[in-house]
């Protein structure tokens, strides 16, 4: 299960609603933030999400209105003598960027708190047992962007009739049978594919900030339960989303139809377009579209 509280959902302007981007991921205890724009720690706090066992931000590229909240999380968990290390992932000239914004508050040292920098290409960032992360590389202007890829594996349960039919009694004899190791009962072998149901479970997320052409990244959000991307732009204005680098809502949404994606779930919204135009254009080629908001919370 992933669950996703959206901090910010604003293209590079922000507006009264809508704050610079940031996406915060839940799973299996853990928490991770995606990018940090500006107020992203008030954003953490007026979701009630706080700082707590945050401590692992993903950028998806060195763009400001990704990052500028980073200095002052940074000096918050300072304040609050945060124990933890941060462990920042993102591409080289991320960040190169980065380092040298702390460098330039706080010298050499970089940040108030313990910080490791985590340079990312193509392939996995964690395993945590329970899911993994990995990351691709995604075109937008001149930057190393990257895309991310949460997954938990699909698991086999065991059949609780086939349990009792069997008379495998309760205890570690079943513990065994789920963890795929056959067992003896009554001198009578039995053997796990007798008691284990079909695999069940898997969740894929795909998340991708600012990005200017989806081509070649079919194999990365193939079958994904959830993406969610940019529409920056309208498709009356693809030339200017081609200039600046982004997507329309028709092609954010083209893209999510030709993958089997079963939800899409825009973000980074300009304010020149009211939520309803964006809406509008996405569902008509991919109806199961949603529009992110500040503070929306979406479990998967």
């Amino acid at each position: 299960m992933f669950a996703l509280t959206f901090l910010g959902t604003s293209a590079s302007v922000p507006s009264a609603e809508r704050n610079h981007p940031a996406l915060l991921v839940e799973a299996a205890g853990k928490r991770i933030l995606i990018d940090c724009g500006e107020g992203t720690q008030r954003q953490l706090l007026r979701s009630g999400a706080g700082f707590r066992r945050l401590d692992r931000v993903l950028l998806t590229h060195a763009h400001l209105d990704h990052v500028l909240g980073i200095p002052g999380l940074f000096s918050t968990l300072g304040l609050r003598q945060s124990a933890e290390v941060m462990t920042v992932h993102g591409g080289q000239g991320t960040l190169d960027v980065v380092i040298r914004m702390l460098a330039g508050l706080w010298g050499a040292g970089g940040a108030p708190i313990a910080v490791e920098f985590v340079a990312l290409t193509e392939g996995q960032v964690i395993d945590a047992g329970d899911f993994t992360i990995a990351c691709f590389p995604v075109r937008h202007r001149d930057t190393d962007s990257l895309g991310f890829v949460f997954q938990s594996p699909a698991r086999r349960h065991l059949r609780p009739e086939r349990l009792e039919a069997l008379g495998v009694p309760d205890g570690p004899v079943r513990g065994e049978l789920a963890a795929g190791r056959a067992v003896v009962i009554a001198d009578r072998a039995v053997d796990p594919e007798e008691v284990l149901g079909p695999p069940s479970g898997g969740r894929k997320l795909v998340v991708i900030g600012d990005i200017e052409t989806t081509d070649g990244l079919s194999n990365y959000v193939a079958d994904a339960d959830m993406l969610v991307i940019e529409a920056t732009f309208l498709e009356r204005d693809a030339a200017t989303a081609r200039n600046y680098g982004h997507l329309t809502a028709a092609e954010a949404a083209a893209f999510a139809a030709a993958n089997n994606v079963r939800q899409l779930v825009l973000t980074h919204m300009s304010g020149r377009y009211e939520d309803d135009e964006i809406l509008a254009e996405a569902a008509r080629i991919f109806p199961n579209t949603g529009i992110a908001a500040d503070f929306d919370h979406i479990v998967i």
